[in-house]
């Protein structure tokens, strides 16, 4: 009986039918969608008809993605589209709606109203007023207009797109500039709107030319270190975009007084997933940006102390992939340093986790796994072999071999095959135990 509804549900659709739930007596009754209702490309019920300069009707969704993809013809008469701006078809918008109405019965619902979507000319309107606003210190009209700028991204992506191609976000980093430049506690509201439209918008180059000066960046690092959830969420998305592009910023930010807290707090309090990702591709990009500068040492240190190694072994136990693979970037940047391989050595979970991570999350954390245990193997120096004698336990040893017999980048390769010149060294002296047991190991938290 499954299997004949399947197929009877399947036919319909190809057929352009709708079906209606089946009755009490299990009979499916079925609705043909006129030809005229459905899309010449998805072959769907239109839910926002427009029309080409060819004279078809399309589905705006469906014909938006044909022009995306760089087509400049009509799909049905394959002639050359004089005018790419699709038009709303309100009549057989209005038309699908009462077919809907009148086939309520069988299940079918009525399909909204959908709003017209923004132009390129309705954002140059709105992006002079914000100028206009800043030139006179218009907080609050400044404030409403990025209000404004937010909702209508967030209402669609077509209008997401069409705002980010009009390089809104260079606009409102400009305007972020100018009020940050004056009293910031006048301006408090504001710029934390602006910074919640900025969130939504980027990423965008041209944001990174305003954000980058110190006013800025300082009013940025104040609202990471806001009370306000959301407020933190939308300063940190800001700064990744900003400190990947040039090292000078992750300096700036490292020098910039609570940064350092506030990013270890994002990630010993997570707010999201999305929000641990960004903190962590920042501090990676904090902790490598120069690696032998005053700054960075400082930095390391600071983050050492605050526990971050501790925290980043424990998050790796069991975090997905792109957060493994960003938490050992920046394990790898710590251990560069005296202070940060220290807190490595003396905690549990330290070899039992690179170990088990060289093979079984992506390419990128097996380079930094195994660039971790280098330095960690390299530098040891305790008489009873340390890390060494841990990593073959591990089965650290097998785990290489392996990886040189599936391959790996030529840097990642020679530092296997000298950690397996260092480990072979202990190899006969220790019994291997199963790496993918935890259960004996004791967190210290």
């Amino acid at each position: 009986m499954m299997i004949s509804t399947w197929r009877k549900r399947r036919a319909a659709r190809l057929a352009g039918k709708q079906l209606r739930p089946e009755s009490e007596t299990g009979d499916i009754h079925e609705v043909t969608i006129p030809n005229h209702f459905r899309c010449p490309i998805s072959l769907e019920l239109m839910k926002d008809p427009v029309t080409m300069s060819s004279g078809i009707t399309y589905d705006r969704e469906s014909i938006e993605k044909w022009i995306e993809a760089g087509n400049a013809t009509c799909p049905m008469t394959n002639k050359v589209l004089r005018n790419l701006d699709p038009i709303p078809n309100h009549t057989i918008r209005k038309m699908i709606q009462d077919w809907c109405v009148a086939n309520s019965s069988y299940g079918i619902e009525r399909i909204p109203t959908p709003r017209i979507p923004l132009s390129s000319e309705a954002v140059s309107e709105i992006h002079s007023k914000i100028k206009t606003a800043c030139r006179k210190g218009d907080q609050a009209g400044c404030q409403n207009l990025a209000a404004k700028i937010k909702a209508l991204a967030k209402e669609s992506e077509r209008n997401k797109r069409c705002l980010v191609a009009a390089e809104t976000a260079g606009v409102l980093s400009s305007a972020f500039e100018e009020f940050s430049k004056a009293s910031f506690d006048d301006h408090v509201a504001v710029l934390e709107e602006i910074l919640s439209s900025l969130a939504v918008l980027l990423p965008h180059d041209k944001a990174s030319t305003y954000l980058g000066s110190d006013a800025s960046m300082d009013c940025v690092v104040w609202f990471l270190k806001s009370e306000d959830l959301s407020t933190r969420r939308n300063a940190v998305l800001v700064l990744k975009e900003l400190v990947p592009l040039d090292n000078r910023k992750a300096d700036m930010l490292s020098e910039t007084e609570g940064a350092v807290e506030a990013l270890f707090k994002l990630i010993k309090a997570p707010i999201c997933p999305t929000a641990t990702k960004a903190s962590l591709l920042i501090i990676y990009h904090m902790v490598m940006s120069s690696s032998s500068s005053p700054t960075n040492a400082k930095t390391i240190a600071t983050f050492v102390d605050l526990g971050l190694v501790s925290l980043l072994l424990e998050m790796l136990v069991d975090a997905e992939r792109s957060i493994c693979e960003k938490a050992l970037g920046v394990l790898d940047g710590i251990c560069d340093w005296d202070q940060g391989r220290e807190k490595a050595y003396n905690h549990a979970l330290t070899i039992p986790v690179l170990v088990r991570k060289i093979h079984r999350v992506s390419d990128l954390a097996m380079k930094f796994s195994v660039s971790i245990l280098f330095k960690l193997c390299m530098n040891e120096k305790r008489g009873n072999g340390g890390v060494l004698v841990e990593a073959i336990q591990r089965n650290g040893f097998e785990k290489l071999l392996v990886l040189l017999q599936v391959g790996c980048e030529e840097r990642t390769r020679e530092k296997a095959t000298q950690l397996l010149k260092l480990l072979n060294v202990y190899r006969s002296r220790v019994d291997c135990i199963d790496t993918v047991d935890f259960k004996n190991l004791k967190k210290p938290f």
